[in-house]
């Protein structure tokens, strides 16, 4: 436990709103718990209370609307994981999201933190995203799919690189 609280402390510098709180959540989970869960390795230059607020939602159910435990969208998801990790308010649709909180990033650029947006249905306007999720590290990020809900996905994903549209760093 102590070297988690000094782990905790040490992170005060990944832009975390909770970072350098003394006191942890009771589910508070290590680096290596973390990288079970996530398929990552997780290093102290990662943000730990990104991980965690992630992995508190794994497995929650897709609900279109939804904004707790019971149900999330992915765009629901994404503002209420950045508004505990990052203290940023976040549009409600990924549209918007993309619109109005972030400026683009091709998707080799992409860094811990960023969401990334898809378009997933035919029609409507192609530039305009309707699916966001946030992306970790190696390819990977973390979203609400409509069949399996809060869950890690891989960019490579023939799925995801069919529908990628953009990377987007919070302004």
């Amino acid at each position: 436990m102590l070297l988690l609280l000094c782990l905790a402390l040490s992170l005060g510098s990944c832009g975390s709103r909770k970072a350098g709180t003394v006191a942890l959540p009771a589910d508070f989970k290590g680096p290596k718990e973390l990288a079970r869960l996530y398929g990552v390795r997780i290093t102290e230059n990662d943000n730990i209370f990104l991980y965690n607020e992630g992995a508190r939602w794994l497995g929650v159910p897709h609900k279109l609307g939804g904004s707790t435990k019971r149900g999330v969208d992915c765009s629901g998801f994404v503002a209420i994981v950045y508004r505990e990790v990052y203290g940023k308010s976040l549009s409600r649709s990924s549209a918007d999201m993309l619109k109005h909180d972030c400026r683009k990033v091709s998707r080799d650029k992409l860094k811990e933190g960023d969401l990334v947006f898809f378009k997933t249905t035919r029609g409507g306007k192609r530039s305009v995203p309707n699916h966001v999720g946030i992306y970790l590290k190696n390819g990977r990020f973390i979203h609400t799919s409509t069949s399996s809900g809060v869950m890690v996905s891989s960019l490579s994903e023939p799925y995801y690189t069919r529908t990628w549209l953009s990377g987007g760093r919070v302004k």
